[in-house]
């Protein structure tokens, strides 16, 4: 059988190769916990479960829906001006997506030819690879280093490189770095967009889980931000919905429209029972987001301190449900969460699988319960990893 000369840019993923050692392990009687997948361990609230469960009973709410529903994108622009304070016309600068990463993937096919130049954080979402390589663009890597605040350097990007450029990906807070951006470089990122014709794409979908206080910033919340892009946000991680496939993009009406037009060819819709559990999550999700904040604050508290008492000196995250953690000297990130795997029966993610400047580190997601979380500290400081 023949395969797609595309299929070639799809190599087993490292979540499979992790996973499918997770299984040997466990086959062989170790009580494995994984930290490695950003799947959220708890349920959405109640009255998500609720509404979702009354309109799934309802026999009239099986039939294609095509698109959001206008009570959606009213939701979604309600939501916005409540907590970004960012007006949003509802009928024109929203779009119902079948969680981010539709939309994430399939925008590059929407705006980019083959050869164009996408901009992308490295270390990134492995969805922006998967993007850019149906699109039969080129990846342009702008690295996320430590010394820089984890933002990248646009002024240290070429400039036949910003020329040939159709897209930029920012994702702050971010996965796997949970960094915050600045308003001050969200305006260095619209000025660099208008003067090379760069579309920017914002992935927010973390923007509800942060801590101390200190809330992230809507890319759209920034003067002159419509004009260059669109945010892309999940209800996955913000309302533990992550099976539920729901999300949008909102921001600059041409890139909606077209990307519309796209998905328009593609699917049908999400189920429209989940489209009023998702209104009900963005109308009346407040106090259920603040009490999941104080739950990961509490499990991030927590771990890392267990993780300074036995010497693994990490940063303290300000946002998002993962840990970007620096691993001792001698190990490459691959060595790393093997050895973790074999000796402390913890998955860890490498940081090599996010890309070249994820090397020397390691995503931790912060999704199982404290208690959990501290066996794993102390499988870890059982293991003589960290001794010597």
């Amino acid at each position: 059988m023949r395969k797609a000369e595309r299929m070639k840019e799809f190599g087993t993923s490292v979540f499979s190769q992790l996973a499918a050692y997770k299984q040997s392990k466990i086959s062989q009687g170790y009580d494995m916990i994984d930290l490695s997948i950003g799947s959220p361990d708890l349920p959405p609230p109640s009255f998500i479960r609720k509404t979702l469960a009354f309109y799934a009973n309802n026999p009239d709410t099986y039939g294609y829906t095509l698109e959001g529903t206008h009570e959606f994108h009213e939701a979604v622009a309600s939501y916005y001006e409540m907590n970004h304070h960012v007006s949003l016309n509802p009928n024109k600068e929203v779009a119902c997506l079948m969680g981010s990463q539709d939309g994430l993937v399939h925008l590059p096919m929407a705006f980019a030819n083959p050869g164009d130049v996408i901009l992308v954080p490295d270390p990134g979402y492995t969805a922006y690879a998967t993007g850019i390589a149906m699109a039969q663009a080129v990846p342009f890597f702008m690295p996320l280093r430590k010394e820089n605040s984890f933002l990248p350097d646009l002024q240290a990007i070429p400039e036949e490189i910003a020329k040939r450029a159709a897209l930029m990906f920012l994702n702050f807070p971010g996965n796997p770095v949970p960094a915050l951006a600045t308003e001050s470089f969200f305006e260095e990122v619209i000025e660099f967009a208008k003067r090379y014709e760069i579309i920017v794409v914002s992935d927010f979908a973390y923007s509800e889980l942060y801590y101390d206080g200190q809330k992230p910033i809507s890319f759209l919340s920034i003067p002159g931000a419509k004009e260059v892009g669109v945010e892309m946000n999940s209800l996955s991680k913000s309302y533990n919905m992550a099976g539920c496939r729901i999300g949008y993009v909102c921001g600059n009406e041409q890139v909606i429209e077209v990307l519309t037009h796209f998905k328009s060819n593609l699917d049908y819709g999400v189920f429209l029972p989940i489209q009023k559990a998702a209104v009900a999550a963005l109308t009346k999700g407040a106090s259920f987001c603040e009490e999941n904040r104080r739950i990961y604050q509490s499990r991030r508290d927590r771990f890392i301190d267990g993780l300074i008492s036995m010497g693994w000196h990490v940063e303290r995250p300000k946002a998002s449900m993962f840990i970007w953690a620096e691993i001792p000297k001698g190990w490459t990130s691959v060595e790393f969460a093997y050895a973790l795997m074999d000796r402390a029966h913890v998955v860890v993610t490498p940081g090599q699988a996010f890309g070249p400047n994820g090397e020397g580190f390691v995503r931790i997601a912060l999704v199982q319960e404290e208690e959990r979380l501290m066996q794993a500290v102390e499988n870890m400081k059982k293991s003589g990893i960290f001794t010597g």
